[in-house]
């Protein structure tokens, strides 16, 4: 993992929490608590330029270096839990995967209807992070017959939530963003809500996992019907 310093290798937070990527090339950085880091021993300060432009993008600090770091365990990384739908509420927690933005590209879905989840993680080929969060929300949908049934989608991708539901005007992906909309017009009772990344949330830790995993794999895994730990039945 590296994580925002200074040129002495001091974690640099704001609000508490400091800028860290998962892979220099990934193409998105996240917010993690201060508290929950702590600079690995021998660890490497690297110039900012070690990593890919990524959304959101560092501009805090603009002249301070990035360190490898681990991250601690924590009761308080582990705490969350998906809310409560009940058990008639479809439920999809979608993710997309970039390294490089562009880059190769791939994205994750986990899927549960009543007793039954299903994971999928598909490769994408070159593609940008916001064609890959739009396709796992498309995957998501494919995957279900129209009905009039709850549906909870969960993405962690603002830019998902407003192009298809927000009203935010697309100058790319429009296409896609078109066929996302007009699947989501089957489901009358469809939720596009969003979470936050790398909250612990167990579900969307996997969607993200399954993501990174097709690009790091090159690979397609189709839809797999798995038990409540993610290995296949």
């Amino acid at each position: 993992m590296l994580a925002r310093c200074d040129q002495a290798g001091t974690l640099q937070a704001e609000g508490g929490r400091v800028e860290v990527r998962y892979r220099a090339q990934d193409g998105k950085s996240y917010r993690a608590a201060l508290a929950n880091l702590a600079p690995s021993e021998g660890g490497e300060i690297l110039p900012d330029d070690h990593c890919a432009e990524a959304e959101p993008a560092a501009k805090a600090a603009a002249k301070s270096g990035v360190v490898k770091s681990r991250a601690k365990k924590s009761s308080a990384s582990i705490a969350h839990s998906a809310p409560d739908h009940g058990t008639d509420t479809i439920i999809a927690y979608t993710d997309g995967a970039c390294s490089g933005n562009p880059g190769p590209a791939g994205l994750g879905v986990v899927l549960t209807n009543g007793k039954v989840r299903r994971e999928l993680s598909e490769y994408l080929g070159a593609a940008t992070n916001n064609v890959a969060e739009l396709t796992a929300i498309l995957r998501a949908l494919e995957a279900l017959e129209a009905s009039d049934e709850s549906v909870a989608v969960y993405t962690d991708s603002q830019y998902a939530i407003g192009v298809l539901q927000k009203g935010w005007k697309a100058k790319a992906n429009q296409e896609l963003i078109a066929t996302t909309k007009q699947r989501m017009r089957n489901f009358s009772k469809l939720k596009l809500l969003y979470v936050k990344g790398h909250a612990g949330i167990p579900m969307n830790e996997r969607a993200d996992e399954l993501a990174r995993q097709a690009v790091s794999e090159r690979a397609n895994r189709g839809w797999l019907e798995v038990n409540s730990d993610g290995d296949p039945r």
